[in-house]
């Protein structure tokens, strides 16, 4: 390995190399900075380290821009790999990819929800398929480029926003558990970006400048519309654009070229500021109100996670609803295994069905407490 000029203090995660054993590790190479840099500190605390990419496309990468997942990125992780002096493997994840995230995605489109796959990609790629496939080579933990954080708490472990948190991903992160968090392990999570730049320069790694990706991997060339049009046209048929109260004001494009809470691009003019507040894909009708219009009092969620112990009705929580948005305050009302009911304590804008609801300490902001997808809103008029 390439030494360093400058030790900076190794990442968090799971515990490092467990009573002098060498620990192996594989470490989710994306080809980008973060994942290098989790690699390079990984190798510096000793663990036997092997680097994975996953070919998550057929053919010809889609989307060349993206940063991560084409050709161009595996040369990169394969070239930092060389560079570390570790071995580096490419596995072929194409069709589980297209079983599950992009099938999900066409899916969520389809129905007038607002999909993630970064989100699902984490949740039944990362952290399912490779951490099974990770474990069955004999590797004790799996590492990525997460800005996150893992601690061991009297015999539990405890997700943590990263340190930095304007690259903090927690929020991508609830679908972990007690099981997978004892066998993973997130090296950047305690650096800034700036630090893991830094370190990546100091260490002659191609990818210490490397832009951050950016745009939906297995989109072409980053065209959502074009994209649309060639793989969704059961939600590109144009419809009507109603009001709250049921006037029709216009035609919409395709259901899913919009998304709750979007004002620019919808080729109405009423005198005023108006805003998608819903989409039924049931009657390919956009309804369109005004900003209060937007207002949301509480939310219904799926498919729930609980980092720990699950939530009970009654628990005060800080509620995130977009990748990099604010948190809000609220309370679950509800909780039965893999669903909640939460009110918020004031009534937030453009919560959309499909979204990803992250659900956090109010007594400690810093911890993630679990998290599910939005089913379904509640207007704030009915909360009160």
């Amino acid at each position: 390995m390439v030494k360093r000029k400058a030790v900076v203090a190794a990442g968090s995660g799971a515990a490092g190399p467990r009573g002098g054993e060498k620990c192996r590790a594989v470490v989710a190479m994306s080809g980008g900075v973060d994942s290098s840099v989790a690699a390079a500190l990984l190798v510096e605390q000793g663990y036997d380290v092997t680097g994975i990419m996953l070919k998550l496309w057929r053919g010809e990468a889609a989307n060349l821009d993206s940063g991560c997942c084409n050709v161009g990125a595996a040369s990169d992780a394969r070239r930092v790999a060389d560079r570390l002096g570790i071995p580096f493997y490419v596995l072929n994840f194409a069709e589980r990819f297209e079983q599950t995230v992009i099938e999900n995605f066409h899916a969520d489109y389809a129905s007038g929800r607002t999909p993630n796959p970064c989100v699902r990609c984490n949740q039944w790629i990362k952290f399912d398929a490779l951490l099974e496939r990770a474990l069955a080579l004999g590797a004790d933990v799996l590492a990525t480029g997460h800005y996150a954080r893992v601690r061991s708490d009297g015999g539990r472990y405890r997700l943590l926003r990263g340190v930095d948190h304007n690259k903090d991903q927690s929020y991508v992160l609830w679908m972990l558990d007690q099981a997978k968090l004892a066998r993973t392990f997130f090296p950047v999570g305690d650096m800034a970006k700036s630090e893991t730049r830094r370190l990546a320069a100091e260490l002659g790694l191609r990818t210490a400048n490397k832009p951050d990706s950016q745009e939906i991997c297995f989109v072409r060339n980053g065209d959502l519309p074009a994209y649309v049009d060639e793989h969704l046209p059961a939600a590109n048929r144009p419809g009507p654009m109603v009001t709250t109260k049921g006037e029709e004001v216009g035609e919409h494009r395709g259901i899913a070229r919009y998304t709750v809470g979007q004002r620019k691009g919808l080729g109405i003019s009423l005198g005023m500021p108006v805003f998608v507040r819903s989409i039924d894909a049931e009657t390919n009708t956009i309804v369109v109100g005004e900003r209060d219009e937007l207002a949301c009092g509480g939310i219904v969620a799926c498919e729930i996670n609980w980092v720990d112990e699950p939530l009970q009705a009654g628990r005060e929580v800080l509620v995130q609803y977009r990748s990099h948005g604010d948190v809000h305050s609220g309370r679950i009302e509800a909780s039965v295994p893999g669903r909640v009911e939460v009110a918020f304590d004031r009534p937030v804008e453009a919560v959309a069905r499909g979204q990803s609801a992250a659900f956090y300490d109010a007594g400690r902001p810093e911890r993630l407490l679990g998290g599910g997808v939005i089913s379904s809103t509640v207007a704030a008029a009915a909360c009160v």
